[in-house]
């Protein structure tokens, strides 16, 4: 058996896999297995692994006899650290009704805050352990898929045009058959997000969604106003199209926006950076930003630089005077990608209507 063929995450595939007769070798992540007493007493679990799994005392004690390694779940964390998804957005926001604090991913953070600094190894082992799980769901639901990822800052606000804009492009990359992945927060990566989302809706839901939304055009002062009316749009475009979030609680003044399908929420945020541009496959569009962005434009050209991942991944930069003038990035990836391999998949345009066809030109020179 391949890795992918021995995890069970969900109820579902442990019950079609212990009808066979055998669990032995199989590693069973985060499935409550209170009601399934009788079928873990009859079934060989030799050399399993449960993780996180909330099992009887006496199914507990018959596992462990046949020698599998059985790991509790751990008692008031506010968070999974064995979890074998990803996250969702209903999941993070649960109790948005009762304002942000009440929620999961609110209660996360504050975890993490009274944590990060304490030395304490089981604090700590507690989020390299999620932290590894989370990576683990992300590989499995990117497998096979051709992934771009869209940056961009948080600062950006609903109802601005570069907020349509960088919604306009996630609408179309998701409709070219591109998987959008972003950093997961508010702003630019929000509107990316947006865009996947109404991908399979009309034209005219756009504009309807960037109404909506306007009313609360930023995360501050209020996040709880700011989920709800994103919410509502989810509620109003119920058949949402997919794309993929991927932020962190080190970050924990931005809240994951409401509009990727799949959320991969990290604590660690140099892991939450590496795995989002290893990740994008088919592309880094960066969109005008600040330190962030910048950060992540050279994380992704020293792998390009120095072909550590294979082929040069295409990097596109959007806005000439922003990334030319305010913040000079372009010339240094320019001179750095002078006579290297990456430097027929790097590009530098004025807008984002002029993405997709970079993108395109420097797939083809591949």
């Amino acid at each position: 058996m391949v890795n992918a063929d021995i995890e069970i995450e969900t109820l579902a595939e442990f019950d079609q896999v212990v009808a066979r007769g055998s669990l032995s070798g199989y590693r069973i992540q985060s499935v409550n297995l209170l009601e399934r007493t009788f079928a873990l007493l009859a079934a060989d679990t030799s050399a399993a692994v449960f993780l996180g799994c909330a099992m009887e005392p006496d199914a507990s004690a018959k596992v462990r006899a046949d020698g599998a390694l059985v790991y509790p779940p751990v008692p008031d964390l506010p968070f999974n650290p064995y979890r074998g998804l990803l996250y969702t957005a209903d999941e993070l926001f649960t109790g948005l009704a009762d304002g942000y604090e009440a929620t999961p991913d609110a209660q996360a953070y504050a975890w993490f805050q009274e944590t990060k600094a304490d030395g304490d190894v089981f604090s700590s082992m507690l989020r390299s352990i999620h932290d590894d799980a989370v990576s683990d769901a992300l590989d499995e639901h990117l497998s096979g898929a051709r992934v771009v990822g869209v940056m961009g800052g948080h600062a950006m606000e609903r109802g601005g045009t570069e907020y349509r804009g960088a919604a306009e492009l996630g609408r179309c990359l998701a409709r070219s058959g591109l998987t959008v992945a972003t950093g997961g927060g508010p702003g630019a990566m929000e509107a990316a997000n947006l865009g996947a989302y109404l991908a399979p809706a009309p034209d005219s839901a756009l504009a309807e969604a960037l109404e909506l939304l306007a009313k609360a055009p930023s995360f501050t002062p209020s996040v709880s106003d700011w989920a709800r009316a994103a919410f509502a749009v989810r509620e109003r475009w119920a058949a949402g199209g997919d794309s993929v979030g991927i932020p962190t609680w080190f970050y924990g003044h931005e809240p994951p926006n409401a509009f990727a399908g799949h959320i991969a929420k990290y604590f660690a945020n140099a892991t939450r950076e590496d795995g989002l541009l290893a990740r994008s496959t088919a592309g880094v569009v960066f969109l005008p930003g600040a330190a962030g962005t910048v950060q992540e434009i050279f994380d992704n050209a020293t792998p390009n630089y120095y072909a550590s991942r294979g082929e040069p991944t295409p990097m596109v930069l959007v806005g000439r005077h922003h990334w030319t003038e305010h913040l000079p990035a372009w010339p240094l990836l320019r001179a750095l990608a002078r006579g290297r391999g990456m430097e027929s998949r790097i590009a530098l345009v004025d807008s984002v209507a002029e993405v997709p066809e970079a993108l395109a030109a420097m797939g083809r020179a591949q």
